[in-house]
């Protein structure tokens, strides 16, 4: 009697626990990076949020790496939301070929679509980012998002929520005197999805941009921050001279023996060191980086 009942019950939890097609989860779109942020992003607390402002920034300084794009400007708003616009070719308007949505629609809505993966249909060089994946990632982690695109004499508009399109891509256009062009994305972080409350720190922001400054000398980037007090900050990062001026500032308040300086450079691959000696450390540099990418890694003096 027992024994009947006892495999009776694991019939109940054979069913219960069953494992068939209808089982399997299939996520649309951008619906898993919602479900799994920290895969995309790193966490969804303070580090993650500000990861977001990262990966825009990233896109507008590829187009500067590219030779397209001279000045970036990143706008901490009072509502909590964050815009960064560059004066770079402005993200491609037309229609896909293969999504046959256009090109701003698709590399909003869809994961790994955009023009930095090499080879002869590249329109990048050099790039960093999630290459294709971050400014998905940030309209899917984003309550609202608002795209804007000036090219070919227009000026396109689109707004999105939690990464599903709210408009289609409108235009308008631009008077006949105008030549302006870039892109701006301003989005506001989903308060559904991050576990900090959403507040931006200047500070925070301003090391990256700072040492992207540094890392291309022909490129201005100004970060502002509204506060609702009507008191404004306003920083701007122009660094003419590069890498060795980076090392200095790297150096400020440190004794420095005699200078040392190598660079290195090759046409398929770009690699710069420069070196300066201190008392203070036994490295020439505690840090290096990979396409504008921190890397954890060092070399002997």
């Amino acid at each position: 009697m027992a024994s009947t009942a006892a495999s009776d019950a694991m019939q109940e939890k054979r069913v219960a626990g069953e494992y068939t097609a209808a089982n399997v989860q299939v996520l649309e779109a951008l619906d898993g990076v919602r479900k799994r942020p920290g895969m995309y992003i790193g966490s969804t607390g303070p580090r993650g949020l500000h990861h977001l402002v990262v990966e825009i920034l990233d896109n507008a300084v590829d187009e500067a790496q590219a030779g397209y794009a001279t000045e970036i400007n990143v706008v901490l708003h009072d509502d909590n939301s964050v815009s960064v616009t560059d004066n770079g070719r402005g993200i491609p308007t037309d229609i896909h070929p293969q999504t046959k949505k256009s090109c701003v629609e698709t590399v909003l809505t869809l994961m790994h679509a955009g023009g930095k993966f090499g080879g002869s249909t590249s329109s990048y060089s050099v790039a960093g980012g999630l290459h294709g994946v971050g400014l998905s990632v940030v309209n899917a982690l984003s309550e609202a998002l608002e795209v804007t695109v000036c090219r070919d004499g227009k000026e396109y508009r689109q707004h999105y929520s939690r990464g599903k399109p709210l408009t289609t891509l409108s235009s308008t256009t631009l008077p006949d005197e105008s030549s302006r062009q870039g892109s701006c994305i301003r989005f506001w972080p989903d308060k559904e999805i991050f576990t900090t409350a959403i507040e931006f720190d200047f500070s925070t922001i301003s090391s990256r941009i700072r040492e992207l400054a540094f890392l291309n000398p022909e490129l201005t980037i100004t970060l502002t921050k509204e506060e609702q007090d009507a008191q404004v900050q306003h920083n701007e990062y122009c660094y003419a001279g590069g890498l060795v001026e980076y090392v200095a500032w790297l150096n400020t308040d440190k004794v420095c023996l005699p200078q040392h300086l190598e660079l290195y450079v090759s046409c398929c691959l770009s690699l710069s060191r420069v070196s300066r000696y201190t008392k203070s450390c036994i490295y020439a540099i505690s840090f290096t980086l990979a396409t504008l990418l921190p890397t954890v890694c060092s070399w002997p003096s």
